[in-house]
């Protein structure tokens, strides 16, 4: 485009005029990146900001949080904050799908995002009585123990979602899925946290970005 501006291109160019015209399905990604944050800058459609933008995160775009959009030169908070809400929107309605939980393998693709994050999060899937996920949520991101993971957070969406049982996941950065003894104590707080409640636990799965380990499967649930 060499700078101009989206408002100067013939209309059936124009990204939003394109969409409305011809569907998302006819845009490049530069173009729908366009979309959302809506303007460029000086010297920059909003195209050629997005086109630069989707070089520089590469595959990682789905990766980057709000520190890495606001550093890129010309994606402010505003944008920055768009953007993320719309691929969070994706990841849930993309996550959904069939949504039954029979076994640690299928609840590992709900946990993608937080496998190579550089801090622990802490996950909670709750199933309904079909085990079928309602809902996958970050409880609480730092350093996990028993005194910093509460059942009250845990189990509070549970309870909102009227959920029969949860699953419970967090990931190690350092990239080894053997549970740590907080690990083992903090399941075992929450398993019984959730026989009170009768919420069930069925799992508790530690996640890195090569390999996953089930405490249930370790016989740490009983």
């Amino acid at each position: 485009m060499n700078g101009k501006r989206i408002k100067d291109l013939p209309q059936f160019e124009r990204p939003r005029e394109k969409l409305r015209a011809r569907g998302p399905q006819a845009l490049s990604d530069a173009e729908l990146l366009a979309v959302l944050i809506h303007t460029g800058t000086k010297g920059k459609s909003a195209v050629e900001l997005a086109s630069a933008l989707l070089k520089e995160a590469g595959p990682n775009l789905s990766r980057w949080g709000l520190a890495e959009f606001t550093r890129f030169a010309g994606v402010g908070e505003a944008k920055a904050c768009q953007i993320l809400a719309a691929l969070e929107l994706a990841r849930r309605h993309f996550q959904r799908g069939p949504g039954r939980v029979e076994t640690p393998q299928d609840a590992l693709p709900y946990l993608a995002p937080i496998r190579d994050r550089k801090q622990e999060h802490f996950v909670t899937l709750t199933l309904n009585g079909a085990h079928e996920v309602i809902e996958c949520r970050v409880v609480t991101v730092g350093l996990l123990t028993s005194s910093l993971v509460h059942p009250r957070e845990v189990f509070a969406d549970a309870i909102a979602d009227r959920a029969a049982a949860v699953i419970l996941a967090h990931n190690h950065p350092s990239g080894n899925p053997e549970p740590s003894g907080d690990d083992r104590a903090l399941t075992r707080q929450l398993v019984e946290a959730g026989r009170i409640l009768g919420i069930e636990v069925l799992d508790h799965l530690i996640v890195t970005k090569t390999g996953y380990t089930s405490l249930r499967e370790r016989g740490h649930l009983a």
